[in-house]
C-alpha cells in the first residue's frame, strides 16, 4: 500500500486526538479508560514534530510524534482498522535520516503488539521503568543493526 506521510493541517488535529483516545482505550485494557481524555493529545504533543499516515483513499490511518532534541519517538498510534497494513513502518521511514540515525522510544511491556512491531524494525531494549500506565521498556534503534532487518 502506498502511504502519504506528511505534516497534518490544523483542521486534522481533532481527528488525531480521536485516534489517540480510541487507540489508548482499545489497547491499554489494564488502565481505567476514564483516565484517558480527548484533550490529552494537545497536551502530550506540545513542542513535538508530528506526521500523519494517510491511506490512498485519503483517510488518516495514524500518526507519529518526535521530540527532536533527543531523537525520541514519543508516540506512534495507528487506528485499529489500519493496524498491520504498513502505516507504522511508513511513519518510521519518514523520520529524518532513517535508518541511518539512532532513535529511542518507550513501549509499555503489556503492549505486546507494539513491542513485536518495534523489535521487527530493529529496536532493542536498552532500559526499563514504570509509568502511570504500567512498566515500560526503553528501546533504541541503532543504525549498525539495520542490515539484519527489513524496512
Amino acid at each position: 500500500m502506498k502511504w502519504t506521510i506528511r505534516s497534518p493541517l490544523q483542521s486534522e488535529l481533532e481527528r488525531l486526538a480521536d485516534i489517540y483516545l480510541a487507540v489508548r482505550r482499545e489497547t491499554f485494557k489494564w488502565v481505567d479508560p476514564a483516565s484517558f481524555r480527548h484533550e490529552d493529545f494537545s497536551v502530550h504533543t506540545q513542542g513535538e514534530d508530528l506526521w500523519i499516515a494517510e491511506a490512498p483513499n485519503g483517510e488518516t490511518a495514524g500518526f507519529m510524534t518526535l521530540w527532536p532534541p533527543d531523537d525520541f519517538i514519543h508516540m506512534l498510534y495507528i487506528s485499529k482498522s489500519w493496524q498491520g497494513q504498513g502505516a507504522g513502518a511508513a511513519l518510521l521511514a519518514a523520520l529524518p535520516n532513517w535508518p541511518l540515525r539512532k532513535y529511542r522510544l518507550k513501549c509499555l511491556v503489556k503492549n505486546e503488539r507494539a513491542n513485536a512491531f518495534y523489535r521487527s524494525k530493529g529496536f532493542i531494549v536498552t532500559g526499563s521503568g514504570s509509568s502511570a500506565e504500567g512498566d515500560y521498556e526503553e528501546m533504541s534503534f541503532y543504525p549498525a543493526a539495520r542490515d539484519a532487518h527489513a524496512y
